[in-house]
């Protein structure tokens, strides 16, 4: 739903220092009752916001107090901490961008394995600190709410055993998976700039001087250096470094490419001083530096390595060679062995132990040109590195924090498997609140009620039905600040304006008897949000809105208060929660607290939101993605089949605790026809109670509705237009 709700029509851009660019800024706030929030100000030209003809919403106006939304929670990590990137390397959370690949994981049969996938979203907050470190030297800097995988599932850093914060969280009895603790990356220096050209050449390179006669000459003396590769960055790489040291070269194709072998590229020269230059540089060093050594290690692997089936090895038939390899491996506390099968070229191979722990640190010490020799995609999440906690502790300060979310739902940190926030975007899939500004920076238009009280005493103002809760709810957690509600709703009451609420949150119970004197004066409805029924579903899709129960409890203070309202029980997620005990159970106990009617809505994946639910999927359910990615392959929206299977489905449970349509429990238009258009599914209904009944389409100011009517005159009101 992307009408003129979301803009902001806002005053000219703050020109004040620091400030954000958003226009009609008067500040921006964070205050400690809201951590992780950052309120922007603003002061607002327009209240009212028209619903545009073509839509299928059964009604024209709609309000919205703010842009973006508190409910959604974020995770976070310390700027600094190194994420796994798709390549193989490293690279600071705070670093990254949107569209960057990285490594997640997906469970195949018994293991998780690595898998590539992408950075959908990345944002920075400031929170709490805790430090968590591993028995291997591993420190994973943290808020207290972020998650890791443990042997035994997710747990947050911070938690406890009992009451309101208890929760799975970390302890020292727990193993956290990954590779863990690596290597600091490797810079490019001199130093190991020549190491790299050493074990390039004299790996892979043709550098030889040939001398023979030639009639009326001294000497026929050929130079010759020749390089040639399948992969082009190890040839970019060696061609940039032998520039930096005044050596030019000229690149040629040297293979075509056939039905069994990758194309060849080639550098070359014949100038006497390059090639002199090059045996210059590749000559042994008396005392080799770390950095030499792993420039040296690097430029072997791209030469003559290979990792493949979880075994890395360097093979050589130079005995020098074999005895350098193995020494620089040594000299940085690798286990490396040489293997001898006794080929006939005396080939052999030093091979490197240790599994992945030890291949992800050669990797980054070492820094090799040759990315697909570093992938992950497919390795299986098995470690024998030592991830038992050994200490969680606070280290009370706030600090600057990150996050991202992927498209499998997680990340490697500091070597660990790391959760990302699906919450910060469960709004997209539900469907109710689609807009993607939903983040930790809220924009409150602050004069809303004073810009609402003018453009509702206009004489051209209809009193037509007035929406709020379509793209952003009015009742996040920002309410509890800013205390918005009471004065939209006293400002379309006095002014005879019928109006609507949908929400799912339940900061609604503070304004319950302001509503209730608002039903004396103008028709209203309501409209709760159920969301996802299933407790351990809700906590895993939506760890930052209230709980199904705490919303029941809302619906019970409603109809204590004897309001309308109607229960969106939304979505039904196919295998999860469309069984009939499932639905009998949501419906049952929200018929029980007093509700007029039910919508029924399943599940939409519309592009943006399909990466995030099926992320999930993938971890939690995996057994289901094939039915899903069948059932969606090619629509966001669920077959008419399905439709006509869950209807039919829920029909006789509706029927059961009095909500079937036949009973009322779907909201009617004038003409008696069903009121279609939920947000996000023009063919789904407003339930009995949502949507305002009764009264004239033009209701007059109250001022008008408390003088003396006119003798002679009748006051029968007729139903409510609502389109």
């Amino acid at each position: 739903m992307r009408w003129d709700a979301q803009r902001l029509d806002l005053e000219d851009p703050s020109t004040l220092p620091g400030m954000p660019s958003i226009r009609g800024l008067l500040r921006s706030v964070q205050v400690p009752e809201f951590p992780g929030l950052t309120f922007h100000e603003v002061r607002s030209r327009s209240a009212l916001n028209h619903v545009p003809g073509e839509s299928a919403m059964p009604f024209p106006w709609t309000i919205n107090p703010y842009r973006g939304c508190s409910h959604s929670c974020v995770y976070c990590l310390s700027g600094d901490t190194l994420i796994l990137m798709a390549d193989g390397r490293q690279k600071p959370i705070a670093d990254l961008r949107v569209g960057d690949q990285i490594v997640g994981t997906e469970r195949r049969g018994t293991y998780r394995h690595y898998v590539t996938t992408e950075v959908l979203a990345h944002w920075s907050t400031v929170k709490p600190a805790h430090r968590v470190t591993l028995a291997d030297g591993t420190e994973l800097v943290a808020s207290g709410d972020h998650r890791f995988l443990t042997g035994r599932g997710w747990k947050h850093v911070t938690g406890a055993m009992s009451g309101a914060e208890q929760r799975p969280h970390l302890t020292t009895n727990d193993k956290l998976l990954g590779f863990g603790r690596s290597a600091a990356p490797s810079t490019a220096c001199a130093e190991y700039r020549r190491g790299y050209l050493t074990g390039m050449v004299r790996g892979d390179a043709n550098l030889k001087v040939y001398r023979y006669l030639r009639a009326g000459r001294a000497h026929g003396d050929v130079h010759r250096f020749r390089l040639a590769l399948a992969d082009p960055e190890a040839l970019v790489r060696t061609q940039d470094y032998l520039a930096r040291e005044g050596v030019r070269t000229d690149e040629f194709t040297f293979a075509p490419a056939t039905e069994k072998r990758r194309a060849m590229t080639a550098i070359r020269t014949s100038a006497a001083a390059s090639v002199a230059r090059i045996r210059e540089l590749v000559d042994w060093p008396t005392e080799p530096t770390d950095a030499w050594k792993r420039g040296f290690l690097a430029g072997i692997f791209d030469a003559e390595g290979s990792r493949s089936q979880g075994v890395l090895r360097i093979s050589n038939a130079d005995d020098e060679m074999l005895g350098r390899t193995q020494a620089a491996f040594a000299s940085f506390g690798f286990d490396a062995v040489l293997e001898d099968r006794g080929l006939a070229n005396r080939v052999r191979t030093v091979r490197l132990r240790g599994g992945l722990r030890e291949h992800v640190r050669f990797l980054h010490l070492t820094d090799p040109a040759i990315r697909r020799k570093c992938a992950l995609d497919g390795v299986a999440v098995k470690s024998d590195a030592d991830l038992r906690v050994r200490r969680i502790e606070p280290l009370n300060l706030e600090m600057p924090m990150f996050d991202i979310t992927t498209g499998t739902g997680d990340f490697i940190a500091n070597g660990v498997v790391s959760h990302n926030c699906f919450a910060r975007k469960t709004h997209e899939w539900l469907e109710f609140d689609s807009g993607r500004d939903f983040d930790t920076q809220v924009v409150v238009k602050t004069n809303l009620v004073e810009v609402l009280r003018k453009e509702l005493a206009r004489p051209s103002w209809q009193r037509e039905h007035v929406a709020l809760g379509t793209n952003t709810d009015p009742y996040q957690r920002a309410e509890g600040r800013y205390k918005l509600m009471p004065g939209v709703i006293r400002a379309l009451a006095d002014s005879g304006t019928p109006f609507s609420i949908l929400t799912k949150g339940t900061l609604l119970r503070r304004d319950v008897p302001l509503l209730a004197e608002a039903a004396q004066e103008v028709p209203l409805g309501l409209g709760v949000s159920m969301a996802i029924w299933d407790d351990e579903l809700h906590a895993a899709l939506e760890p930052g809105v209230p709980t199904p129960r705490a919303r029941l409890d809302l619906v019970r203070a409603l109809a204590d208060a004897g309001l309308p309202y109607g229960v969106f029980l939304a979505p039904v997620l196919p295998g999860l929660t469309d069984d009939e005990e499932s639905l009998d159970a949501a419906i049952g106990a929200i018929a029980a607290a007093g509700a007029t009617g039910v919508t029924v809505i399943p599940l939409h994946l519309r592009p943006g939101a399909r990466e995030w639910f099926m992320a999930w999927l993938r971890s939690a359910h995996p057994e289901l993605v094939p039915r899903y990615e069948r059932m969606y392959a090619r629509r966001a929206y669920v077959s008419g089949e399905y439709r006509t299977w869950l209807a039919r489905q829920v029909a006789p449970v509706l029927a059961r605790h009095g909500l079937d349509r036949q009973s009322g429990g779907t909201a009617r238009q004038a003409d008696g026809s069903a009121a279609t258009g939920v947000p996000g599914d023009e063919e789904a209904g407003f339930p009995t109670g949502s949507l305002p009944t009764g009264g004239l389409p033009g209701v007059p100011p109250k001022e008008e509705r408390e003088a003396p009517s006119t003798p002679g005159t009748t006051s029968e009101p007729d139903q409510l237009s609502l389109l």
